[in-house]
Order: structure tokens, then C-alpha cells, then sequence
């Protein structure tokens, strides 16, 4: 179950009044900059029965993503690719708003965004999960499951979800026989096969000025949202817009910069995560 706008936590007046003068001297409601991200932690593989997996801690906000990777069919307009399935889960624990059931609209936006960056630049190499041309690929489910809210749930989950994907391991083919692949889970024949990496950076407009990583009362004040999933090689691959209020011209130029700047630092926080577990 995830966050719906009935859930959605009441401000005090007198306190969304203080954040917007806040904002407007140049202080955020923790004291970081404009630019700034919370503190982001990043652990590898707290799974073990996963064929890989991922914590993220950005700042209050907690994230994990598993992923698991079986045999199946492929999609009859795409014999020759694997196949990619992502979901997500914001579990009760995660916040007093959260109630069991399936996930809301509020988890289906944030798989669809995670979903649509990694599909975009095709940073899972699907052509390369192939076993038998029309009948067997790999099928990689990747679940995202929010254990603690605090904002900003997108680019703690983009973050998991790539570490996991890194560290993600291809089960042993042991032999085939027409259409039957026997395999070994209990060995891994190589890491999962990628192209390119991809972050997200989420921005809120608050009173015209553009705050990076927003949390969860500055998501509440927010004018609107804007997150950019940006690849490897710098190229936005991925733009999704949330809040009734709009970006001008500028705004918008302005929130690219930004979110150019500082997916470099995401990804190279990734790339030394991942070259320390090596």
C-alpha cells in the first residue's frame, strides 16, 4: 500500500507560512542548501537468498530493492529480448498514513518512473538474457519496497534499484534439452548484463525557488515536482512532473542544470559504492 492523497500529512498553517519564509531567506527546514542531498547510505546485497539486492538510507527515507531472476517466455513482439518487470511496495511500517493492501496509485507512479528510466536507455542489456530464441529468456523482477518515508521515495529508489542490479547475478545454466533449461541457483554464471547506469534527481518548487531532494514536509508545501532520470552519459532519459502549480522557461532550464550537477555526484557515489564491494 502506498501513500494516497487522503493520507497525506496536514501541515499547520502557521508552519507552511515559517517553511515559505525560510525558504525565501535561503534556509531549508534541516538547514541544508538548495542544492543539497541528505545524507545517502548504501548497502549491498542485505539479501542474500536475492540474486541481488540493496538499502538505501537518504536521510529519514529507506529503500530496498531485490531482485530475482527466473526462467520464462518472452514477449511475443520481442522474441529475442528478456524481459524486465518492475513493482513497487510502500509497506505499512513505513509511515502511519501507509494500510495493508495492494499497492496505490502512489506506488504504481514510482515503478512506472523506475520502470520507463531503466527501459529508456535500455540500461539492462535484455538481448543478452536470451537461452533459446522465441521460447526461454531471463526474466529480472526488480521490487522496490519502501520501509521508511520521509520523501523522496524516487531517488532512493533509483539508487537501489541500480546498486542491486549491479550486484545481480545470472543463475548457472547446467543443461538443455529442446525447450527445458535446467539451471543452478545455488551458482551464479555471471553479473547481470548492463548497459549503462541510470539515477534520478527530484526538485520541488517551493515559492519559486527549486529545492533538491525534497522531504516529505517540503514535498507537502511544494508548488510542484520535477524529477529527471539522468544516465550514465548525461543524457536525460526520463522527466516526470507532479503538483498543480508549473515550471516557467527559466525554471525549468534552471531545474536541467541542477539536476545534470548533481546526478554526476549520485553516480559517482554508485561507482565508488560498488568498487569498494569488489
Amino acid at each position: 500500500m502506498s501513500l494516497t492523497p487522503t493520507y497525506q500529512p496536514i501541515i499547520p498553517r502557521l508552519k507552511r507560512e515559517s517553511m515559505l519564509q525560510m525558504v525565501k531567506k535561503g534556509v531549508r527546514i534541516d538547514g541544508r542548501g538548495f542544492e543539497d542531498y541528505r545524507r545517502i547510505e548504501i548497502e549491498l546485497n542485505p539479501v542474500p537468498k536475492a540474486e541481488g539486492s540493496a538499502l538505501v538510507r537518504l536521510g529519514n527515507t529507506m529503500v530496498m530493492t531485490g531482485v530475482k531472476i527466473e526462467l520464462g517466455e518472452p514477449y511475443r513482439d520481442r522474441p529475442n529480448e528478456g524481459v524486465m518487470q518492475v513493482h513497487a511496495e510502500f509497506v505499512p511500517l513505513a509511515s502511519p498514513g501507509f494500510e495493508p493492501g495492494p499497492p496505490d496509485e502512489n506506488a504504481i507512479e514510482t515503478a512506472r518512473v523506475i520502470d520507463r528510466c531503466l527501459r529508456e536507455p535500455r540500461a539492462i542489456a535484455l538481448d543478452k538474457l536470451v537461452i533459446i530464441p522465441g521460447r526461454k529468456v531471463w526474466i529480472v523482477f526488480n521490487d522496490v519496497y519502501l520501509l521508511d518515508f520521509d520523501g523522496n521515495v524516487v531517488d532512493a529508489g533509483m539508487l537501489a534499484t541500480m546498486a542491486a542490479l549491479h550486484t545481480a547475478c545470472l543463475p548457472s545454466i547446467t543443461g538443455i534439452d529442446g525447450d527445458n533449461v535446467f539451471i543452478d541457483k545455488s551458482k551464479c554464471s555471471g553479473r547481470l548484463p548492463l548497459n549503462t547506469s541510470v539515477v534520478t534527481v527530484s526538485i520541488a518548487k517551493i515559492g519559486g525557488y527549486l529545492l533538491v531532494d525534497p522531504c516529505l514536509d517540503e514535498e507537502v508545501v511544494a508548488d510542484a515536482k520535477i524529477t529527471f532520470g539522468i544516465d550514465r552519459d548525461g543524457r536525460i532519459v526520463g522527466i516526470q512532473k507532479t503538483g498543480m502549480s508549473g515550471f516557467t522557461q527559466r525554471e525549468l532550464e534552471d531545474a536541467v542544470k541542477l539536476a545534470l550537477k548533481k546526478s554526476r555526484e549520485l553516480l559517482e557515489l554508485l561507482e565508488k559504492v560498488l568498487k569498494e564491494a569488489k
